[in-house]
Parts: structure tokens; C-alpha cells; sequence
């Protein structure tokens, strides 16, 4: 089986992150994120994103 791509790992951290976050933060909602919920769902988005485009350019 081969090792996913670093973008993909990055990917899975970043969704970890934010769900990690968003369980134990109090501000944030589905809609509405604290400053640190912005930034955490930010990069999440960037990299899914990212994995998304090349998986569909292979």
C-alpha cells in the first residue's frame, strides 16, 4: 500500500485541528468561528482544496 502524499497528511492534521477546536470552543458554531476557529478552518479549506485539485489532475 503506499504512503500518502504529504498533502494529504497535512490535510488530515489540519481537519483534526479544527475538529479538536470546535468540540472544546465555546464561540464557535457551523457558521460563526472565534480568531482561532477562522485561522484552524482556513487552513483546513486551503488544503483540502489543495488535495482535492491534484487528485483530480492524476
Amino acid at each position: 500500500m503506499p504512503k500518502p502524499s504529504d498533502l494529504y497528511q497535512r490535510y488530515q492534521v489540519a481537519h483534526r485541528a479544527h475538529q479538536a477546536h470546535s468540540t472544546d470552543c465555546t464561540h464557535c458554531t457551523d457558521r460563526v468561528r472565534c480568531p482561532d476557529g477562522k485561522r484552524l478552518w482556513s487552513a483546513f479549506a486551503r488544503l483540502q482544496d489543495a488535495y482535492l485539485e491534484r487528485q483530480r489532475t492524476r
